[in-house]
C-alpha cells in the first residue's frame, strides 16, 4: 500500500472528498428501547453522510477549498446542495434518476455514553460509478479523500480504482477512512487492504484498526498498519488518537474533554479537521490534535455536521 507521494502533500490547493451524501433521521432516546411499544424520543432530520460530513468539517478551516463528489436522488438533491454550500463546500453532486437519496436512521441513547446505532438505506449513495469520474475533477486538487463506504458496493469500488489511479498519476496524496467496522467485516479484511493499495493516509477508528490487523491493542494495530500505509492515524474517541509511521507510534494525542450529546459524526469531524490541517502544511501530530478538538465539538451537538456559524 505504499503511496506514490508524501502523505503530507504540499500546502495549498483544494481537498476533493468522494463519498456518501445521505439524509440522517436522528432519534435521541434515554435508556433501552421498549420493544413492541413506544419509546419517547426527540427526532430531527439533518443532512449527513460520512463523506459529506468530512467535507463540511474540513471547510471550517479558513482558506480551505473543499469539493465533494457524491450521488443523491432527485428527491432531495437541491436541499443537500444548499446545505453543503452553506457549510462552505462546493457540491459536485450527481443525481441518480432511479434511486432515492440514502437515508440513515440514527438511534442515539442520550444517556452518559451518547452511543448510537445506525439503520442504513444507502440508496443512491453507493451507486457512484466510473462514469461519474472525470480526470478534470482533480484540477487544482492537492488531496483526495475517499470515504470507506465507497468500498462496500461494486460500482463504487470500480470508481475508487479509477480515482486512485488518476491521483497517483498526478502525485496527489490519497486518504481513506474505513468508515464502518460492520461493513468492513462483511467485505473482508484481506479484500479491503488489497483495494486500498496505493493509499497514503489511513484513518481508522480503534475498532477498525484492530479488525484490519487482528491485534487487540490499538497501538500495536496502528504500528502494523503503518508498515503498509505511510501514515496511519487511529481515532480512539475519548482516548485521543495515535499517529504511526514506518511501524512505530510517533505520537499519542490526548482527547479534548467533552460532554457527549450525540457521537454521530465525531470520527468524520476528526478526519475533516485533520485533512484540512494537513492541506495547510501542518505536521500530522499537530493535525491530529486539531482533529481531536473537532471531534469534541461534534459530540456536543446533534447530527454529524458543524453548526453553520461554528
Amino acid at each position: 500500500m505504499t503511496g506514490a507521494s508524501s502523505p503530507n502533500g504540499a500546502p495549498g490547493g483544494a481537498l476533493l472528498v468522494v463519498g456518501d451524501v445521505v439524509t440522517d433521521v436522528v432519534a435521541l432516546h434515554r435508556g433501552p428501547l421498549a420493544s413492541g411499544t413506544d419509546t419517547t424520543a426527540a427526532i430531527r432530520t439533518v443532512p449527513g453522510g460520512a463523506g459529506a460530513n468530512v467535507a463540511c468539517w474540513a471547510a471550517r478551516r479558513d482558506g480551505t477549498e473543499v469539493r465533494l463528489l457524491g450521488k443523491v436522488g432527485m428527491d432531495s438533491a437541491a436541499w443537500h446542495e444548499r446545505e453543503l454550500a452553506t457549510s462552505g463546500v462546493r457540491p459536485l453532486l450527481v443525481i441518480d434518476p432511479e434511486a432515492p437519496t440514502g437515508t440513515v436512521v440514527c438511534l442515539v441513547d442520550s444517556g452518559a455514553s451518547a452511543e448510537r446505532t445506525f439503520l442504513t438505506d444507502s440508496g443512491a449513495a453507493l451507486r457512484l460509478a466510473p462514469d461519474d469520474w472525470s480526470e478534470s475533477l482533480l484540477d487544482g486538487v492537492a488531496r483526495l479523500h475517499l470515504s470507506g463506504y465507497l468500498f462496500f458496493s461494486e460500482p463504487c469500488r470500480a470508481l475508487v480504482a479509477v480515482a486512485v489511479e488518476s491521483a497517483r498519476a498526478r502525485g496527489v496524496p490519497v486518504s481513506v477512512d474505513p468508515a464502518s467496522a460492520g461493513f468492513l467485516t462483511e467485505l473482508g479484511v484481506v479484500r479491503f487492504l488489497a483495494l486500498t493499495e496505493g493509499v497514503d493516509v489511513l484513518l481508522p477508528s480503534r475498532d477498525e484498526a484492530c479488525l484490519l490487523t487482528g491485534l487487540p491493542d490499538p497501538a500495536d494495530a496502528a504500528a502494523k498498519l503503518s508498515r503498509h500505509v505511510p501514515l496511519v492515524v487511529v481515532k480512539q474517541g475519548d482516548a485521543g488518537a495515535l499517529v504511526a509511521r514506518s511501524g512505530e507510534i510517533r505520537a499519542r494525542v490526548p482527547a479534548v474533554p467533552a460532554t457527549p450529546v450525540d457521537t454521530t459524526g465525531a470520527g468524520d469531524a476528526f478526519t475533516g479537521a485533520f485533512l484540512a490541517a494537513l492541506l495547510a502544511g501542518t505536521r500530522p501530530e499537530e493535525a491530529a490534535a486539531e482533529g481531536c478538538r473537532a471531534g469534541a465539538r461534534a459530540v456536543e451537538q446533534v447530527g454529524g455536521r458543524p453548526p453553520p456559524n461554528a
